[in-house]
């Protein structure tokens, strides 16, 4: 055959479907927008924005959001203020009187009079774009979930926006229980106190500054030796509050770990052009929190995702630059013993003062079936240092918090960023930033990178705030944040590679040893620097592969001692024969990690009460490698006594489980995607809602950390036609959409899903056009 004809005629065959496949379009008149704006829409419904003014263009993205997640905006809003028992009644009553002692309604209403003007203009348009959407709604044609709990939506008000950043600071900086944790430690040996309040490890990646030689004595401050066996059971009952109610929207990150990202000089890659990766982790839920989106106007041409309530892009690229973010999780809550006398005064160092009580009214419905609500009332106490989080044998605890200051706010520093061409400008952007500290990653069009660790990080006049302080004096008082100068950072560093995964990022020489004290542990860093630290021309197909790796560095140092200890012939032979990957079809990534629990929970029960995640975490990896003496439970002689122990527990659970053949035993039996809806479980309705429930690899010490993932970008600065960008399950939040869910496979496989930039090839992608005009 000849080649050439061939290839015209499939050429002609693709322009002609092309030209047959014309986008869809329609007409919307709407009031509060100046001038027509098109919004395009690509095969996964994404909207490219196009707009004649910045006004234009954010009313444009509150339209069109909300037409895409109304109901997840409204849940969002209503779970911040503590309003979500007034549509699902009693169950959420209590979680609603957490978020109702902090006070973050008030606050993001006080928060407006700080924002800049450009974006309280931003968010104003926004605002009347949210509400024109709203109005075309009646109750026949509002989202499903209004029609299931039988109520509308309200108009929405630019502090929405704002309570809603408050959520993610309550999701990546609470720290205050293990201020109670490192109190309750204090009983146990020395020995185990240091190992259990050590960050440093031999797989650490350390980005800023060096380890000291002899670690230097750091004045704790606070209580370092008084009871707390009981606050402690309190505090629990309020972690398991914010569990469930964080849960329920997809912004749970247990222990605040949540993210991985790196960049890499163009000088190691392939195009010679740097590469910027990012995959944030936070709890799967349907829909998914990220909303992609590109928004251009005269000032503007940016595009990645965005909270859904929330204008602008937090993540991904514009013309100029790229960035990520991971958490840091620096420690910027402080807890405070307050002493109060009978007539309800506590003290300070200045006398006895009374207490400011705020009072709340809840309304919750008391019949699931019933729209009538009922109201309850809640004193909530504040003292100096903050509001009483918990209680316990008349000890009252106040806690104080960035996320609690309202000039302290999340978005303006990604307004600013949006617009931002150069390292110069985009650090000035994150002066203003006041959210959970995030590692922002860098990459421009010139070829630089960067990574900086922005955010508020309180100084205190005694200590670090690593335990509780006593309320009545001002040891406690916070005297101001780390200067922004002086927060790590780097710029072009001669490795060409910088790596953020939640990991500690400062050595032990660096002056504010709050910055890293409640750091994640290193083993996904570790994973990803090892892949990435000896490569030279990286492509994107090479950065796909290290965030979809599964290789677990603990459980296949695990794998090692279970193979040599005296175990079952069976599992001896899967821990010797295991690569390590927590691969969905591994039967030996399911036993392994089994015994691992198991151990963790034998040494954490004789050193009570040390918590039995941070053992795993922490301490077991070294104490079974290295046969370490001071964690060896009294009752076996030995560690392989020990293995031997967890493996025989493990396999009789297994068995149970499972039933006894052993072939059905999978990693994937217990890892699979879940994408649980808030009314996924109600009874006739729930179904409707369902999400791809299917074995999936991965796992929490793996790069690739399963439905975890909340997005995964790879961009290539000059290149932003080749941008990859995708989510775990679509655009909608309408379970009737084509969008829903269309987005999972390439998300669990890996398929590239290309974001376009260019003019050229957004309209190359486009399948549908909307057109806003004004009345």
């Amino acid at each position: 055959m000849n080649i050439l004809p061939f290839r015209l005629f499939v050429f002609c065959l693709f322009a002609a479907t092309v030209t047959l496949a014309q986008p869809t379009s329609t007409v919307v008149n709407v009031p509060g927008v100046s001038k027509q704006v098109v919004v395009r829409r690509d095969g996964r419904g994404i909207p490219y924005i196009q707009a004649s003014s910045d006004a234009d263009a954010y009313f444009a993205q509150g339209y069109v959001t909300a037409s895409d997640r109304l109901w997840q905006m409204d849940l969002l809003r209503r779970l911040a203020r503590g309003e979500t028992a007034e549509i699902f009644g009693r169950q959420t009553l209590e979680e609603d009187k957490r978020w109702r002692k902090f006070g973050f309604a008030k606050i993001a209403q006080d928060s407006l009079q700080y924002l800049s003007p450009e974006l309280r203009a931003a968010l104003d348009a926004y605002t009347r774009g949210v509400n024109a959407y709203i109005a075309t709604l009646d109750d026949r044609s509002v989202p499903i979930e209004f029609r299931v709990l039988q109520y509308l939506p309200r108009q929405w008000e630019p502090s929405d926006t704002v309570v809603i950043g408050k959520i993610l600071a309550d999701a990546l900086s609470t720290t205050w229980r293990n201020d109670l944790m490192r109190a309750s430690i204090a009983s146990l040996p020395k020995e185990k106190v240091a190992a259990l309040t050590n960050q440093v490890t031999p797989y650490d990646v350390v980005l800023f500054g060096k380890d000291a030689v002899t670690n230097k004595a750091v004045a704790r401050g606070g209580h370092q030796n008084f009871d707390v066996s009981g606050i402690l059971a309190r505090a629990d009952e309020e972690v398991e509050l914010r569990k469930r109610s964080l849960e329920r929207i997809g912004f749970y990150a247990e222990d605040l770990a949540a993210s991985n990202n790196w960049v890499i000089s163009g000088k190691r890659t392939a195009s010679g052009l740097p590469i910027l990766a990012n995959d944030p982790h936070l709890q799967p839920t349907a829909p998914g929190i990220w909303y992609m989106t590109q928004i251009e106007s005269p000032s503007v041409h940016v595009a990645g995702v965005t909270f859904p309530g929330v204008p602008g892009v937090v993540l991904g690229h514009n013309e100029n630059i790229a960035w990520g973010a991971t958490n840091v999780g620096p420690d910027v809550q402080d807890l405070y013993v307050e002493t109060f006398d009978s007539a309800g005064n506590y003290k300070t160092p200045f006398g006895n003062v009374a207490a400011t009580i705020r009072k709340e009214e809840i309304r919750f419905r008391p019949n699931a079936l019933n729209t009538a609500t009922e109201a309850v009332a809640l004193d909530v106490v504040e003292t100096r240092n903050g509001v009483i989080i918990a209680e316990d044998n008349g000890k009252k605890y106040a806690l104080r918090w960035t996320a609690r200051d309202p000039k302290n706010n999340e978005f303006e520093a990604f307004f600013y960023a949006n617009r931002a061409k150069n390292w110069d400008e985009f650090t000035t952007a994150l002066q203003s930033y006041g959210g959970a500290t995030q590692n922002f990653v860098f990459a421009d069009v010139m070829g630089n990178i960067g990574w900086y660790a922005a955010g508020k990080v309180p100084i205190r006049r005694i200590g670090d705030g690593s335990l509780p302080y006593d309320g009545a004096t001002n040891d406690g008082d916070w005297t101001g944040y780390i200067p922004f100068g002086e927060l790590p950072h780097l710029y072009n560093p001669p490795s060409g590679l910088i790596v953020t995964a939640n990991q500690r990022i400062v050595g032990t020489d660096y002056r504010y040893t709050q910055m890293s004290r409640d750091a994640s542990t290193a083993w996904r860093a570790r994973r990803i620097y090892d892949l990435m630290k000896d490569r030279s021309k990286v492509t994107a197909d090479d950065v796909r592969d290290v965030q979809y790796d599964v290789y677990n560095i603990p459980l296949a140092n695990l794998a090692k001692e279970i193979a040599a200890a005296p175990v079952s012939e069976e599992t001896k032979t899967l821990a010797a024969g295991w690569d390590g990957r927590m691969a969905a079809d591994s039967t030996a990534a399911l036993v392994i990690n089994e015994i691992r629990v198991c151990l963790a929970n034998k040494i954490a029960a004789e050193s009570a009460p040390a918590p039995a995640a941070v053992i795993r975490e922490r301490i077991l990896d070294a104490a079974v490698r290295e046969k370490q003496s001071m964690w060896l439970p009294k009752a076996f002689a030995s560690y392989g006594e020990l293995i031997r122990s967890c493996d025989s527990e493990t396999l009789a659970s297994l068995s149970q489980k499972y039933g006894a053949d052993r072939s059905k035993w999978k990693w994937g039996t217990l890892a699979q995607s879940r994408f649980p809806h808030p009314l996924a479980a109600a009874p006739l309705i729930g179904g409707q809602f369902a999400t791809p429930a299917v074995a999936i690899n991965g796992s929490g010490q793996t790069p690739n950390v399963a439905s975890f993932v909340s997005m995964r970008l790879i961009a290539m600065p000059g290149r932003w036609d080749e941008t990859r960008h995708v989510i775990p399950l679509g655009e909608s939040g309408d379970p009737r959409s084509p969008h829903f869910k269309d987005q999972f496979d390439a998300w669990k496989d890996g398929t590239p899903m290309i974001f376009p930039f260019s003019a050229a090839a957004i309209e190359a992608a486009t399948r549908e056009v909307l057109y806003i005009k004004p009345i």
